[in-house]
């Protein structure tokens, strides 16, 4: 007769187990410190990694939002020869829809995602009402390395005063 074959951990293997253990083989003190030393710095790693991927994460639905407000605004000018005086009419995270004679251009003008507070819109030329011909809108990124952050010409450059933030500003195109 054939003789069944036992899988997995047998009795057998933890007799040997016990034995091998009572033969003082085992991890030294040092290697375990090695071993936890290098969990520890791979675990520093992937944590700093992560909070880099967040920070991108945010700043591309930043440039996203801007993108979107843009073509809103330019939908807009096309409707009515100019742009408006101003975009929101209420604060964040509440702000309201962007339209104009019943035509909705956003039903929900986007905030920034962190600070939950509106972009900043500017039209120009200063003061005016139903006859702007320009605007810039910005939004802080917290990714000072950005490839799209503003150069610092003196106009842009002061745009975002806090620290550790980079300015990214749209235009009229």
């Amino acid at each position: 007769m054939k003789k069944e074959s036992r899988k997995g951990f047998t009795q057998h293997h933890f007799r040997n187990l016990i034995e091998y253990c009572k033969n003082g083989a085992g991890f030294t003190l040092v290697e375990l410190l090695v071993v936890i030393v290098i969990i520890s710095v791979l675990a520093g790693l992937l944590v700093s990694n992560f909070i880099g991927v967040r920070l991108r994460g945010r700043d591309a639905q930043r440039k996203s939002d801007l993108a979107q407000i843009q073509s809103a605004l330019e939908l807009y000018r096309a409707d009515n020869g100019y742009y408006p005086a101003t975009l929101y009419s209420t604060a964040c995270p509440t702000s309201g829809s962007f339209s104009y004679n019943s035509i909705v251009y956003m039903r929900k003008i986007p905030c920034d995602p962190l600070q939950k507070t509106n972009y900043t819109y500017t039209a120009a030329p200063a003061g005016c009402s139903t006859d702007c011909t320009t605007y810039r809108i910005y939004a802080c990124l917290e990714n000072t390395n950005d490839s799209n952050k503003d150069a610092n010409d003196g106009q842009a450059g002061d745009l975002c005063t806090s620290a550790g933030v980079v300015s990214y500003t749209v235009i009229n195109p």
